[in-house]
């Protein structure tokens, strides 16, 4: 199998972009090479040196991928060079059956999902080499985990093809379960000489519906470029190519992002639950869940507004040399560049599980419909956030393809790639600033509709701008790092009888590094008091006005007035306010530079294959590809960790953990080895009807944040106690036989009709395991001493953490543990209450990974394209139908092991294409998932099915001149993410369609 890589230098990829467009200079016209030897014969691998233009032809192509491939393959080949059928390759990947898309808030496709099996377990290739991929997770905070690849990093104008390996072979590399994704890209002495320049406006509508202060323009630009050209009589080859974009975005989200708190209907023995009937203020509760019931309170709702930047450049630059007929080499590079800034404004209510009126939906699974909860004088909230990363990726490689002679073929490839996410603002990687104004009264949500309607009493004329002052902040610095440098060495032998025999040995190391650092300022009584800031640091706006994709945006009992603020205006007046007792903080208001937590983990593997090849000409041609990996892989993690040394209570229902100056390492190791067979049969019942069947295993790595060491505790601890998570070094991968049948009917010139059956047996799945640990000797205020002096005094409930935090500052303040500071705005006592040996000691839901379980995972695919003759139309379709037994069961509250992303999905593109016209309209849709676990404990968080129509248009003025108008998400739909009910609401999105208008000239 023919792979190659790229050459260096980012500054020297722009000016020999721009010279060679500058002053165009053809080489010698001379005919590609297309008689290069194939690793094996009809390989898919090595496509035909033909120049692939249009829509037909791009399927066309697609299609003889498909049925000229060993295993199931599907693909998707660039319509011209620089013109792949999507700006994005993720959104172009969704046309493939089976694979979905994962999408980020604003609405790009970002990660993909095949058969079912999650981004982490599917496998991107660059050319035939192992990517490395980084990220900061969501927003810009956090630890990485992921080994998913991004690919909203990567421009699609060098892309040449897109190969989806859903069934495995001995000579891909090893980490994909659900499917091996090879991208490739252009190589000049494969491809006609080409210099082609584009340009195109983008106007992302979703831009308009922000706040004036998060807009960004109306239009930005992307520019592109492809310098190709062939020398010394075919002999040598140079391949530049260029692009940057610029997108300004937004998208605003009705939210419940700390989650449900979930409990049986029966339960009594945790200070969140409701009252049971005729307890407490159980007579205000209509319809209570009944005993079996599994129901949940929310901790928050909130709406938030955003507007995103980013600027991607893209480079690549490409030289190849034949110095001998039978030998090609190859040296490439690849430069990525991705940012993005991204700025919010949010109003927000927090609930305290108290006493409230509320009705519930029918079990068993129950739901509030509405939800509320007595307040007096509490938080109205308005934070802001600023976010801004830097995404860079590199990769160096060289190959070397030599055609020993008739029988033998011997190719060694090198690279060494790096992936690097980093802060990219004096903010660090993510900046919350706390903003309250303390009016808020009783606070009810209805959520019975597609979004939340919040309703909060306030005084007269609502929240005002002499009501509000800074409270707490958090602004943390993340940085990830992924290093692969890989060797590899692989052959074919080809026999007199036309088997042969493929081979190959490869070496891969892998590190990754995933840091952080925190400042937190736990100031959630207020910075000062309101008069210490200047009015007009505050205007007032009103958050229904940005939702009006969702029905009830109008519903006038919906409360959206907020204040918005000039963040950097703000932050250097409260660095200048002091709390109660407390002098200002100018250092709390921005990102330490020295990081608390760092985890550095390598993983190395070896791996050798065999594979023999053969067809019999029986009376129905009849192939056999039969193959085996051996891959051995060791694991060793160093991971530094805080040591906490103390909790302190610092608001009324929110403690904090004290960290040890000092910090410490901790190891660990692991290593596993794994022999995966492989088989592939192919019998050509006609000629054009095809019968597939295949048996392979396969392994999926588990993700770094699993295979870590040391023990990372959630600096913020409620009442009823902390989390954390640790990982082990020495897990098992997920191993995974996979089986599968399939029968193609290439009936006409561009047109087939497939179905195909699956199934995968999985084992060593890995999930996470809650465990209720007494970590260290971290005592907490909740039930010591002091808070049962509170109970005992008869004054306070022990719900209400306000009364029971008043009660200790004005009876044991200057105690050991208590210092009261002062009084905030809704009459609370301020101060910290510091846990003393002899209380209890805390107890933390530490989250830990482990290999639970085997289930399996099978479904159906089907496929149809055709071509309306000669006419120009065409229809292209597909659907996928996935079953398995690894999904959630939201009956229960313990320890699950679903899998992620399972879902069904369609596609449907129409298309014309004919003299200069090119039409193509795309529907994607994509059935109900499991996107995740988290919020309140091992809740589910399900992504509601959606469907999206893209269109694509584009004329050719002159053989060399193109224009063309694209939309994105052309009916405006929005996302919605839910827990176990779909009235306990996640994450509601709105974006909006996205216009692109392009001019593409090539020379």
């Amino acid at each position: 199998m023919k792979t190659y890589k790229a050459v260096p230098r980012k500054a020297m990829l722009t000016s020999a972009l721009l010279a060679v467009m500058a002053g165009p200079a053809w080489a010698q016209d001379q005919a590609t090479d297309s008689t290069a030897p194939s690793s094996q014969t009809a390989d898919p691998t090595t496509l035909d040196a033909v120049q692939v233009t249009g829509i037909r032809a791009s399927l066309a192509s697609s299609m003889n991928l498909k049925r000229d491939s060993q295993g199931v393959v599907d693909g998707i080949v660039a319509e011209d060079i620089g013109k792949f059928p999507d700006t994005n390759l993720a959104e172009s990947l969704q046309r493939i059956s089976g694979v979905s898309i994962d999408r980020t808030s604003s609405g790009e496709g970002s990660k993909v999902t095949v058969r079912g099996i999650g981004p982490d377990f599917n496998l991107v290739l660059l050319n035939g080499r192992q990517m490395p991929a980084s990220n900061l997770g969501d927003g810009g905070a956090g630890l990485s985990s992921s080994r998913s690849f991004d690919f909203a990093n990567i421009a699609s104008e060098s892309i040449s093809a897109v190969e989806v390996y859903k069934t495995v072979r001995a000579d891909n590399p090893t980490g994909g379960i659900g499917a091996t994704i090879n991208v490739k890209t252009l190589r000049p002495l494969e491809a006609e000489p080409v210099i082609s320049v584009g340009l195109k406006a983008v106007n992302d509508t979703s831009n308009d519906n922000l706040p004036s202060t998060l807009q960004g323009k109306d239009f930005t630009g992307e520019m592109s470029g492809i310098f190709s050209q062939q020398y010394a009589d075919g002999r040598f080859g140079v391949m530049l190519s260029g692009s940057y974009q610029e997108r300004d975005s937004g998208f605003n989200q009705a939210t419940v992002a700390e989650g449900w708190a979930t409990f049986y209907g029966n339960e009594t023995d945790d200070w969140r639950v409701l009252p049971q009937p005729g307890q407490g203020y159980a007579d205000r509760i209509t319809n209570h869940p009944g005993p079996n019931d599994v129901y949940a309170r929310p901790q928050n709702t909130a709406y938030n507004v955003n507007g995103v930047q980013r600027q991607r450049t893209n480079g690549q630059a490409t030289l190849q040399w034949k110095p001998a007929d039978n030998i090609t080499t190859t040296l490439d590079y690849t430069y990525v560049e991705n940012k993005v800034q991204q700025q919010r404004s949010e109003l927000s209510v927090w609930f305290n599980y108290g006493p409230g009126d509320s009705t519930w939906t029918n079990g068993p699974i129950a739901a509030p419909i509405i939800y509320s909860e007595d307040m007096t004088n509490s938080d109205v909230s308005m934070g802001g956030a600023q976010l801004a990363t830097k995404n860079t990726m590199d990769s160096l490689g060289f190959n070397v393809d030599w055609e020993v002679n008739d029988s033998l073929d011997l190719s060694f490839d090198f690279h060494n790639s790096s992936a690097e996410s980093q802060p990219d603002s004096k903010y660090g990687s993510a900046g919350v600033l706390g903003v309250a104004a303390f009016v808020r009264g009783t606070t009810t949500v209805d959520y019975s509709g597609d979004l939340p309607i919040i309703n909060i009493a306030l005084p007269p004329g609502g929240v005002q701008a002499s009501d509000a002052l800074v409270t707490g902040s958090v602004f943390q610095n993340s940085y990830n790092k992924s290093e692969v440098q890989q060797y590899q060495g692989s052959g074919v032998f080809r026999f007199a009888d036309y088997s042969a025999l493929d081979f190959g040995v490869g070496y891969a190391e892998v590190k990754n590094r995933s840091a952080s650092a925190i400042m937190q300022r736990d100031s959630w009584g207020g910075v000062g008091t309101p008069a210490d800031y200047d009015d007009s640091i505050w205007y007032a706006d009103d958050m229904a006005k940005y939702f009006d994709a969702f029905s009830g945006h109008d519903d006038p009992r919906l409360t959206g007035q907020f204040l918005v603020f000039d963040f950097d205006r703000l932050i250097d007046r409260a660095a200048q306010v002091g709390t109660a007792g407390s002098p200002a903080c100018p250092t709390c208001y921005y990102a330490p530079t020295e990081y608390t937590d760092d985890i550095r983990t390598t993983e190395t593997s070896k791996s050798a294959y065999l594979q023999y090849r053969t067809t019999f000409d029986w009376s129905m041609p009849f192939s056999v590809a039969v193959g085996v990996r051996y891959e051995q892989t060791e694991v060793e993690s160093l991971a530094m960790v805080r040591v906490p040394e103390s909790i302190t209570w610092n608001s009324a229902n929110e403690l904090n953990i004290d960290y040890a100056d000092d910090r410490a390492f901790v190891g660990g190791k692991g290593k596993y080895d794994y022999v995966l067979p492989n088989l592939d049969l192919k019998l050509d019942v006609l000629e054009n009807l095809v019968l597939r069947g295949s048996y392979s295993r396969s392994l999926g790595r588990p993700g770094w944040s699993k295979i870590q060491s040391g023990q990372t505790l959630a600096g913020i601890v409620r009442t009823q106690g902390g989390t954390g998570s640790r990982g082990n070094p020495g897990l098992e991968p997920l191993i995974s036989d996979n089986f599968d049948l399939s029968l193609e009917w290439y009936y006409g010139e561009s047109s087939y009709a497939s179905v195909g059956f699956f199934r995968k047996n999985i084992k060593n799945f890995i999930s996470d395991t809650i465990v209720r640990e007494n970590t260290g000797e971290l005592h907490t205020p909740v039930g010591g001493a002091y808070w049962n002096a509170a109970l005992a005094s008869g004054l306070c409930a022990g719900t209400d953490g306000a009364c029971i935090r008043n009660y200790i500052f004005n009876n044991f303040d200057g105690q050991p543990g208590v210092t009261a500071t002062g009084t905030n705005s809704a009459g609370e006592r301020t101060g910290t209450i510091v846990g003393q040996p002899g209380d209890p000691v805390a107890g933390f839901d530490i989250t830990l990974p482990a290999n639970q379980r085997s289930d399996h995972l099978d479904g159906w695919e089907i496929a149809l394209q055709h071509l309306f003759g000669q006419s120009g139309f065409g229809v292209a379709a597909n659907y996928t139908k996935v079953k398995s037994g690894l999904t959630f069961d939201n009956y229960s509250l313990g320890d699950q092991y679903p899998m992620i992303g399972l879902s069904d999905s369609a596609n449907v593109v129409a298309f014309y294409d004919k003299n200069r016209w090119q039409v193509r309209a795309a529907y994607n849709w994509r059935d109900s998932f499991l996107s995740g676990i988290g919020g309140q404990g091992p809740n589910p968080n399900y992504t509601d099915d959606y469907g999206q129509l893209d269109l694509n248009i584009s004329y050719a003025a002159t053989d060399n001149l193109t224009l063309s108008v694209e939309a994105i998400n052309l009916t405006d739909e929005t996302m919605r993410t839910y827990s176990r009910h779909t009235n306990m609401l996640r994450y509601a999105t709105q974006t909006g369609p996205r216009y692109m208008f392009g001019v593409r000239y090539k020379f």
